[in-house]
């Protein structure tokens, strides 16, 4: 299937698989680009050299396209920046939208700047900027999101730029991506799907809590860190709503946010000022400025140690329509072939009656 960003990017199909902190490796990139979609490193979770070894890796295991994500307002991004040029790396997204300088310095070095954005306006400002497409995530999804339903925010978006653009929030399967097309769309991005594959790293007791999750078990939260936040509903987060784990959260925070020191080699004062860009002029109490900080870690506790209880579950509201754990490659090709029978459907449906079995000749 061609689309607009299958010319951009270079990959076979309209698929994107985004960048998701802890969940993003190697591994599950490298079986989503030899699988033919594009496939996205979570940098942000990653020091300098980490992401210059997982791309690396990458290389080392496909010659298709992939991308990193990074964090605009972080600290080092023109460090990573450097990273992504000098490894080759064809498409770089952004969580948030980066300058225009950042913008005109990847596009210099012949990378395609993909931003995430979840406003009209946003899509606006950086298409203005120079970016190549924009991926346009609704309310549906998973971890940091708006409250505008992708439905809604798509075509303002698809009507308000002459960029390719990429629908994310909600979507699992090839009915999904059908609806993004017909939207305007140039291909879907999905999260929580790549999330619950084989190739991902995550551990099997979290995929069986995502599994588990029903729509009311996936909420839409600002306890954690003041920011909206969709997510798996937990003892922890139920806690955080209600007050009773504030004290708790204040400790945990602190704790972890040595850790993550220690992981990523920030410093303190570095710390701190990451917490508090993602505040995005919100007004949030210490303790959630640390929990901004170290969100990372949060997520960490669940994708990586499998401590559903003290970790974080980031998930769109599609999850509790996944009900399997394919690979990566089953998957692709499930909603391909998912894609080409909807189309199929719909061009039989604007068909006229009998045309198939007239006559030749007639």
């Amino acid at each position: 299937m061609r689309t607009a960003l299958t010319d951009l990017v270079g990959v076979r199909h309209p698929i994107v698989q985004t960048g998701m902190g802890w969940v993003a490796g190697p591994r599950l990139v490298t079986a989503t680009a030899r699988a033919g979609a594009l496939g996205i490193l979570a940098s942000a979770t990653m020091t300098p050299e980490q992401l210059r070894y997982a791309v690396r890796e990458v290389r080392s295991r496909t010659d298709a396209p992939f991308g990193v994500n990074l964090r605009a307002d972080a600290g080092d991004a023109r460090e990573r920046v450097r990273i992504i040029v000098e490894e080759g790396v064809r498409v770089a997204s952004f969580a948030l939208a980066p300058s225009r300088e950042l913008i005109a310095e990847l596009k210099d070095a012949g990378v395609f700047v993909v931003p995430s954005v979840g406003a009209r306006r946003h899509a606006e400002k950086v298409a203005a900027w120079g970016a190549d497409a924009v991926i346009v995530q609704g309310g549906e999804g998973g971890g940091h999101t708006g409250d505008v339903a992708t439905t809604v925010l798509l075509p303002q978006v698809v009507d308000a730029v002459d960029i390719p653009v990429v629908a994310a929030g909600g979507f699992h399967d090839g009915r999904g991506l059908v609806a993004a097309l017909a939207y305007g769309a140039a291909g879907v991005a999905m999260g929580t799907r790549f999330l619950l594959t084989s190739d991902s790293t995550v551990p099997d007791a979290v995929k069986a809590r995502y599994l588990a999750a029903t729509a009311k078990d996936i909420t839409l939260t600002r306890a954690v860190d003041g920011l909206p936040h969709r997510m798996l509903r937990t003892e922890m987060v139920a806690e955080l709503e209600n007050g009773t784990g504030r004290l708790r959260a204040l400790y945990g925070a602190v704790r972890r946010a040595s850790r993550f020191r220690r992981l990523s080699g920030l410093s303190w004062p570095g710390m701190v000022r990451d917490g508090l860009a993602m505040r995005h002029g919100k007004e949030l109490s210490w303790s959630q400025v640390l929990l901004a900080a170290n969100t990372p870690m949060l997520l960490r506790a669940a994708m990586v140690e499998g401590r559903t209880d003290l970790g974080i579950m980031a998930s769109g509201q599609v999850a509790a329509l996944i009900e399997d754990v394919p690979s990566v490659a089953g998957l692709v090709e499930r909603v391909m072939a998912d894609a080409e029978g909807t189309l199929a459907a719909l061009a039989a449906m604007s068909s006229p009656p009998g045309a198939e079995s007239s006559p030749s000749g007639a």
